[in-house]
C-alpha cells in the first residue's frame, strides 16, 4: 500500500505554488480577453500561462519527490519544454500576424493609388 499523506515541508510550498500558478494562469487568460489589440493579447497568455504551468509542474515535482522518497525530475523536463516552446510559438504567431497586417496595408495603399490615378 502506498502512503498518500504528504509531509508538511512538501505540502506548504506545493500549495503555495499551485495557488500562484492558478492566479498567473487566470491573469494571463484575462489579458487575452481584456487587451485591445492582437499583439497586446499575445503577451498575457504566453507569459502568464507559461509561468502558471511552470508553478504547477514544480509543485507536482515536489509532491512526487516527497511521496516516492527520491528526487523525481520528469516534470522538470516538461517545464523546460514548455518554457522553450511557448515563447517561440507566440513569436511565430506574432510574426505571422505582423506579416498579414503588412500585406493588408500594402494592398490598401495600392488600392488608394489606383483610385487616385
Amino acid at each position: 500500500m502506498i502512503a498518500t499523506e504528504f509531509p508538511l515541508w512538501a505540502t506548504l510550498p506545493a500549495s503555495l505554488l499551485l495557488v500562484i500558478g492558478g492566479l498567473l494562469t487566470v491573469i494571463g487568460s484575462l489579458g487575452l480577453l481584456r487587451l485591445p489589440t492582437f499583439f497586446a493579447r499575445m503577451h498575457g497568455p504566453s507569459m502568464g500561462n507559461t509561468l502558471g504551468t511552470g508553478c504547477v509542474l514544480i509543485a507536482s515535482m515536489i509532491l512526487s519527490s516527497a511521496l516516492l522518497h527520491r528526487p523525481v525530475a520528469h516534470e522538470f523536463i516538461i517545464t523546460v519544454f514548455i518554457v522553450i516552446v511557448s515563447p517561440v510559438t507566440a513569436m511565430l504567431v506574432m510574426r505571422a500576424a505582423r506579416y498579414r497586417t503588412r500585406v493588408k496595408e500594402e494592398r490598401r495603399q495600392q488600392g488608394l493609388q489606383r483610385e487616385q490615378e
